[in-house]
């Protein structure tokens, strides 16, 4: 078999969609609307990184930013950004700010992609 044909043979030889449920599923599309905007902020491995701190106890943006070695400002930004995404809450305490989860479906998310990550194939 020629290279041609080897990287081709994951391709139909001939365009003819043949689901009965292509309107079906085409509408379904829209329930995924928006998620990629999700994946493309814990795409970062430092959000990564933060949520996985946040989920094992709160903490304030000093506590990430020493743990992580970065600067208060570079782990603003990146608070900020998960915060748009409702995947952190903050409340304030005095002068300090402490950071959460907003809620465990993140980290739902994390420990299937960690178990995943870890299977062998």
């Amino acid at each position: 078999m020629t290279e041609t044909n080897r990287s081709r043979q994951d391709i139909c030889d001939l365009y003819c969609p043949n689901s009965p449920d292509l309107d079906k599923l085409r509408e379904g599309l829209l329930e995924v609307a928006g998620l990629s905007e999700i994946f493309k902020v814990l795409g970062d491995e430092t959000r990564t990184k933060i949520i996985y701190l946040l989920s094992q106890e709160e903490l304030c943006v000093c506590d990430l930013a020493e743990i992580l070695e970065m600067s208060l400002p570079a782990v603003s930004h990146h608070l900020r950004l998960l915060k748009t995404m409702r995947l952190v809450k903050y409340r304030r305490d005095g002068r300090q700010v402490y950071y959460t989860l907003d809620d465990d479906h993140i980290v739902n998310m994390i420990r299937q992609a960690q178990e995943h990550f870890a299977e062998e194939r």
